[in-house]
């Protein structure tokens, strides 16, 4: 995280070196722009096909994420199910979302492991620092292009873009160390912490299935049932694989992780 700290300075000075007396002026502005975007979408908070989780709802659930989150030394979360028949699951503040689809993929012991993956990243402090460093990188991404459209130096803007790249590479680093971090903690907190490892293959299987139908279906056939793919040059998730692998050479012992859960 520091280096993207560092990045974001340097780009700063970048900025007032290229628009000399008025670059801190367009810094403040810009900061201040993407401060008041990040603000405001951090306090409209969940709306539209939330279901908000009740113990008389799914007992098995509820419970299960409340001895959790005790045992992580955090409050009872939020928890939201989302109306979606494709698994996904994410968090937010002090919410975990789960969807529908995911309950139809995974048992209950793999559903668990799932919010246990996101309880981690509050338990973390992911949740606080994910959308900091995203708008950061919006930040950067402004102030890259202040800089290459004024033109006024181009060993500058040649500069700007070199730290523009800097940050999405460690940007992404960071991304999957904390994805890692979240599996550990995950583990830490579940009962059975192989249900971890359970509910990564069958998500994996899962999505490589829903490919392979993709690619073999007919055109224009339920096109509504199928989820938009994002592609990017740089991943900022690692692969199942990377997941699994790590969970088992931690739970045989191999003590990769660095931070425990006491």
């Amino acid at each position: 995280m520091a280096m993207l700290l560092i990045i974001l300075l340097t780009e700063a000075v970048l900025i007032g070196l290229a628009l000399s007396h008025v670059g801190p002026v367009v810094l403040a502005a810009i900061a201040l722009i993407v401060l008041m975007f990040y603000s405001f979408l951090s306090l409209r908070g969940a709306n539209g096909r939330y279901i908000p989780l009740s113990r008389e709802d799914m007992p098995w659930l509820y419970d299960g994420i409340a001895t959790m989150a005790r045992k992580a030394g955090l409050k009872m979360p939020r928890v939201l199910l989302l109306d979606e028949y494709v698994p996904l699951a994410y968090s937010f503040k002090d919410t975990v979302v789960l969807s529908l689809g995911l309950f139809e993929v995974l048992d209950r012991e793999e559903s668990l492991a799932v919010a246990a993956h996101e309880l981690g990243h509050i338990k973390n402090g992911d949740t606080k620092t994910f959308p900091v460093l995203a708008y950061g990188r919006y930040l950067t991404l402004v102030l890259t292009a202040v800089v290459v459209l004024t033109g006024r130096s181009l060993s500058v803007a040649v500069s700007a873009l070199t730290m523009a790249g800097l940050y999405e590479l460690a940007w992404a680093r960071f991304h999957k160390e904390r994805e890692f971090l979240a599996d550990e903690t995950a583990l830490r907190l579940l009962e059975t912490p192989m249900s971890l490892k359970r509910a990564l293959e069958e998500l994996k299987y899962y999505e490589d299935l829903r490919v392979g139908v993709r690619s073999n279906a007919l055109p224009n056939i339920e096109p509504e049932i199928e989820r938009k793919q994002r592609t990017s040059i740089i991943e900022t998730h690692p692969t199942y694989d990377e997941r699994v692998l790590r969970i088992l050479i931690e739970i045989n012992g191999g003590g990769i992780f660095k931070n425990r859960i006491q």
